[in-house]
């Protein structure tokens, strides 16, 4: 049987981005296959962050949504080292992409309230690209597969040669991790 795939894509609006952002959403944890009452699901600025280890709530997003601490644990960040508060929560992100039962820390950083950690973004595919003055980031769970932007180029020199191109549109591919060195 196929693999259910679920998946987002967030588009900037006006050029580039120099950080990655997007709404998401927290709820106290639970499991929604027991059936019950469902804890609101509340939306937060979320911030990307691959150089993060695991995901972090702000104090807001602690208030807003009731959430109490269920340990305590140390936490590396750009201030140094400290004992934050861990809480369980349920994670969504756009386009009904969810996590529940995440343990997340209780930190401070400017532009959002949720941080998104590698704890998220290993569970699935991650990629950024930038054509044509636009930044698009899309996350796809399961894995679908590997991006390698060499073997593309190489596959692409391959039918290209097969095809009859002239040598103008043919390169040659050097074993120089994907760069061309010649000059131009």
């Amino acid at each position: 049987m196929e693999p259910r795939f679920l998946s987002f894509t967030t588009t900037s609006v006006g050029g580039l981005l120099n950080v990655l952002k997007n709404r998401c959403g927290i709820s106290q944890a639970f499991d929604p296959s027991t059936g019950g009452a469902v804890p609101q699901v509340i939306e937060f600025d979320a911030i990307w962050d691959t150089g993060a280890t695991d995901s972090v709530i702000t104090q807001s997003v602690i208030d807003a949504c009731g959430l109490l601490p269920v340990g305590m644990a140390q936490v590396q960040g750009v201030h140094g080292s400290s004992i934050q508060e861990v809480f369980l929560v349920n994670i969504y992100l756009p386009n009904h992409v969810a996590f529940q039962s995440v343990h997340v820390t209780k930190g401070n950083f400017p532009g959002a309230d949720i941080l998104i950690g590698m704890d998220i973004i290993n569970m699935g595919d991650f990629a950024v690209t930038n054509k044509d003055g636009i930044t698009k980031f899309s996350f796809s769970m399961p894995s679908r597969g590997h991006i390698d932007f060499v073997e593309q180029d190489n596959q692409q020199m391959v039918v290209t040669k097969q095809h009859g191109g002239s040598k103008k549109t043919r390169k040659k591919r050097h074993k120089t991790y994907g760069r061309d060195k010649r000059r131009r």
